[in-house]
């Protein structure tokens, strides 16, 4: 097939700035927000009556298990960033996909509604680099699915294991078995709405005519990105990719294991597989929407391990040592990343072109071209 040059095309300067949501200001009165709320947390806890036992357990922390949640949140920061890489853009440089994964964990941690603020963040980097707003809403819907499915796999894993008795611990059926059959539900929900949104949408699309409003257009393009979204996680899911796997695995093992570890610097654990069960489901109090879930993950983790018999002092320590780590950890990394993907941005933008179907690249006497496949 003949190729043909031509000179790239322009990008408009609005594409080129920081959305509003990711301003400084924002990202300064987020973290103001931040440390006034935890300021308010740890006034509380130090001066409310009949905390003495969780303060004492506090005071007393083994710092060495401390150390080891930052590091664990570390590499389940890792595991983020090889998800991302492997979804959005395999040919993007390791680099880029490290600044890019971990700027949207620190958004993660300063903006609310699970995650949204990053995968904002993410978009609008993409978006510099010359990705097509279609392939982004698509590749996003299916990160968030992907990203969910270790969950949604580990509640069904452990409570049939837990309801059936391969593992101890927990034998009430209302807390194995149950969430298992929601977990599984899930699931079936998920799939049955990429078919249903690319139902609407096609629907929508032939009533509308030739000049369908703006809201139609707006309600069209995000029924057309949850059943694309939903078909490219099942495909990427049918690749069987490892790398994509073990990145999926990270992400939520390691995580899981800095509660482990926070119990263990405050004194006793509960056993692995029912603080990962109780974990999965208190998580979803991150849908709440405040910064980084605080309030809403700590109240769904501490009230979820209670349920499954764990002691409400012993739960509250940990989970408040766990919020700790993955609040300020994500938000410092992700902060320094951040910035120097500006910069990137800024002096290195082919870095992120070659995500772009048609790829820019240098060309001895030419200068910048884009290289294009000439149809016939």
């Amino acid at each position: 097939m003949e190729r043909q040059l031509q000179e790239p095309s322009h990008i408009a300067p609005s594409e080129l700035e920081v959305p509003e949501e990711l301003s400084r200001r924002r990202l300064r009165s987020r973290l103001l927000f931040a440390l006034g709320l935890l300021a308010v947390v740890v006034a509380l806890v130090a001066l409310l009556p009949g905390l003495g036992t969780l303060r004492s357990r506090l005071t007393h922390a083994q710092p060495g298990w401390l150390v080891l949640g930052v590091g664990l949140k570390l590499l389940s920061g890792l595991g983020y960033v090889v998800v991302f890489r492997m979804i959005f853009c395999r040919r993007m440089s390791w680099r880029v996909s490290y600044q890019i994964g971990m700027s949207e964990l620190g958004a993660n941690a300063l903006f609310p509604t699970g995650g949204a603020g990053g995968l904002a963040l993410g978009a609008w980097a993409l978006k510099r680099g010359g990705m097509a707003g279609r392939e982004i809403a698509r590749r996003t819907v299916a990160f968030f699915l992907l990203t969910s499915v270790p969950n949604v796999v580990g509640v069904i894993v452990l409570g049939l294991a837990l309801a059936v008795g391969v593992l101890g611990g927990e034998g009430n059926l209302l807390l194995t078995a149950a969430p298992a059959a929601v977990a599984a539900g899930a699931i079936v929900a998920a799939l049955l709405a990429g078919r249903v949104a690319e139902r609407w949408g096609v629907r929508l699309k032939e009533g509308a005519g030739h000049e369908p409003s703006r809201r139609v257009r707006a309600l069209w393009k995000g029924l057309t990105a949850v059943a694309d979204g939903v078909q490219e996680a099942v495909t990427l899911l049918r690749e069987g990719n490892l790398l994509l796997v073990l990145g999926l695995l990270a992400y939520l093992v390691f995580d899981v294991l800095i509660l482990w570890a926070t119990f263990h610097a405050l004194g006793g654990a509960p056993s692995l597989a029912i603080l990962s069960l109780a974990y999965l489901i208190g998580e979803l109090g991150g849908l709440i929407p405040v910064p980084g879930g605080i309030g809403g993950v700590d109240a769904g983790l501490v009230g979820t391990l209670a349920l499954y018999h764990v002691s409400l002092t012993s739960a509250a320590g940990a989970v408040l040592a766990y919020r700790a780590i993955a609040l300020w950890v994500p938000a410092v990394v992700g902060g320094a990343a951040f910035v120097t993907l500006r910069r990137t941005l800024r002096n290195e933008a082919e870095q992120l072109a070659v995500c772009v179907p048609q790829s820019e690249m240098e060309v001895i006497g030419l200068g910048r071209v884009v290289v294009r496949a000439e149809s016939h």
